[in-house]
């Protein structure tokens, strides 16, 4: 695992939760912007004081800064992938899995009107969405992180922050399945 990853993650979500800006952040910690900037890029590599003032400035414990929360957006391209043929002259293509034991909500979505967008305020903590483009173009994902996808494109998302869906062209289908726990994965956040 890439610590100096899972800090920047980390710290640029809950810094974006908090609706801080970096120079907001800088003041609250007494750290230079510049080393902030380092840290959510990943690049830096911050000294247990440096995670105690982030952590302070955040409201959250320095440990917290070093533990996976929610999930990366993960996206699988269609033009990338390959399908495993099979003896019996079937084919399957693996999206993604997922452990743990929770509620599983399976739908179809479909947004018709170029520029259409539903948004979600995001649901309970630990929740993932898995979405796969049956037609058409959408551009989808967490408010900060949105990406671009095409028919038999997939991705994987947190689903516990803002998040939503834009319509690129025409009609757009999609399979949504959405992971939620079933018992809270997570504690509330310090303060």
């Amino acid at each position: 695992m890439d610590y100096n990853e899972l800090v920047a993650r980390n710290v640029r979500r809950f810094r974006r939760e908090r609706g801080l800006s970096l120079g907001e952040l800088s003041r609250r910690s007494g750290l230079s912007k510049q080393t902030l900037s380092k840290v959510e890029q990943g690049v830096g590599n911050p000294t247990v004081d440096t995670l105690s003032a982030l952590g302070d400035a955040l409201d959250v414990s320095p440990r917290r800064l070093l533990t996976v929360w929610g999930s990366a957006v993960y996206v699988q391209r269609e033009a990338t992938e390959t399908w495993q043929r099979q003896d019996d002259g079937s084919a399957e293509r693996v999206l993604d899995q997922v452990y743990g034991s929770g509620y599983v909500h399976t739908s179809l979505l479909t947004l018709e009107g170029e520029g259409r967008v539903r948004s979600f305020p995001g649901h309970s903590l630990g929740t993932l969405i898995h979405l796969y483009v049956i037609a058409g173009a959408l551009r989808t994902g967490p408010l900060e992180e949105q990406v671009d996808l095409a028919t038999g494109d997939f991705v994987r998302f947190p689903g516990d922050i803002p998040y939503r869906h834009t319509c690129l062209a025409g009609r757009m289908l999609a399979h949504v399945v959405m992971t939620i726990p079933q018992a809270g994965q997570f504690g509330p956040p310090a303060g």
